[in-house]
């Protein structure tokens, strides 16, 4: 696919080899920019389950050329089926194919679709540098004085900060953004082998802690569960971990109740507290711009955290390419992006509310359905 050249600027750094990072260091590597990539991990890693991929995501990851490859390794749906925590049917919530050729929904382990998008990364040549991040950033009129962590220094047109919630290129370039704000609630996931039977992604409601399951390849899925999030000094063990979900199971029906009376100690089994912030303006500043979670973290309930990062950073790629210099091409990024996050978030936040709540799972159904009407609109 053709892509317009960005004119703009030569060089950039992306720091953060994580789904948003990496999304940009693709599209920008597109448009004839020389990219370096570095990720603090000296493994490269991803840890978790599965990832939910919306119809949005899928469209962006088809504009970056990685659809097929999801389909082949991943899991595709067309609805999702919301239920009763007891198993009791409630509607089936058709997914709308939101482009020709292009799949409803689905689901993939995080670590294949890393490992897909890793592999775009080393296609397009863009270097890759382990185990660092950056110590201090230094604007100047025509570009950005980078110092990295192991004492080395370097000159780039542009950088961006991809490393995370808790970025440090924010903290170092972006005094007036803070941490992400915890919500109150915190996310269980298990891997698991997928129930006999079951071909769609599934919603448990009505529940204080309402429950889904997302199929992730063809013979796996992950199940996840909300909870009201309670602080305590220690992390729990695998043994506490497997334990407390397993209860926390009890009273679940249907798919949900065949996990728990089916899941091992050798299953994979997480659990974190959730946070979620939409930083205020500007998200750059002279030549350093920020995108995903560094800039729009937001919390699972919409499926759409590592959507909204490809959304960033291609559209980064696209304003620098439509705009004759590099301020108003992030001050387009800033204002194409803003409000769609801003919904994500909002919305993520206000469902995780009414969930603590214990609300009427019909208000939360139809809150789902309408952010997800909304997200299907062009970004």
């Amino acid at each position: 696919m053709n892509r317009e050249t960005i004119s703009s600027i030569a060089t950039a750094l992306v720091v953060g080899g994580g789904i948003g990072g990496m999304a940009t260091a693709i599209s920008l590597a597109e448009r004839g920019v020389k990219v370096d990539l570095i990720d603090l991990d000296p493994e490269w890693r991803v840890y978790g389950a599965g990832i939910t991929i919306t119809g949005p995501t899928l469209r962006a990851y088809r504009q970056l050329g990685l659809l097929e490859q999801i389909k082949q390794q991943g899991a595709i749906t067309s609805k999702t089926r919301l239920f009763r925590y007891d198993g009791h049917h409630i509607l089936d919530l058709e997914e709308p194919v939101i482009e020709e050729g292009l799949p409803a929904t689905g689901g993939i382990m995080r670590p294949i679709l890393h490992h897909i998008m890793q592999r775009r990364v080393t296609e397009l040549q863009i270097p890759v540098q382990l185990g660092l991040t950056v110590s201090a950033l230094e604007n100047r009129d025509d570009g950005v004085d980078v110092r990295f962590s192991n004492g080395t220094e370097g000159r780039y047109d542009l950088v961006v900060g991809a490393d995370s919630v808790a970025s440090g290129v924010r903290s170092i370039a972006f005094p007036h953004m803070g941490p992400a704000q915890p919500t109150g609630q915190g996310c269980w996931r298990i891997s698991i082998a997928k129930p006999p039977g079951l071909n769609a992604s599934e919603f448990f409601l009505g529940h204080a802690n309402p429950a889904g399951i997302t199929p992730c390849a063809p013979d796996k899925i992950y199940l996840w569960m909300l909870t009201p999030h309670v602080e305590r000094e220690q992390h729990m063990d695998e043994e506490e971990l497997f334990v407390t979900l397993k209860e926390l199971l009890r009273d679940f029906g249907g798919n949900a109740g065949w996990i728990r009376d089916t899941m091992t100690r050798e299953d994979w089994i997480n659990y974190r507290p959730l946070a979620a912030v939409l930083q205020p303006r500007d998200w750059f500043n002279g030549r350093i711009v920020l995108v995903g979670d560094a800039v729009h973290a937001t919390t699972p309930h919409l499926a759409s955290g590592a959507g909204m990062a490809v959304e960033s950073g291609i559209v980064l790629a696209e304003e620098l390419a439509r705009t004759p210099d590099v301020a108003s091409g992030l001050r387009a990024y800033q204002e194409r992006r803003f409000d769609r996050c801003r919904d994500v978030i909002e919305t993520s936040v206000a469902v995780g509310q009414l969930q603590l709540e214990n609300g009427d799972p019909q208000i939360h159904a139809k809150m789902l359905e309408g952010a997800l009407h909304r997200l299907n609109a062009p970004y």
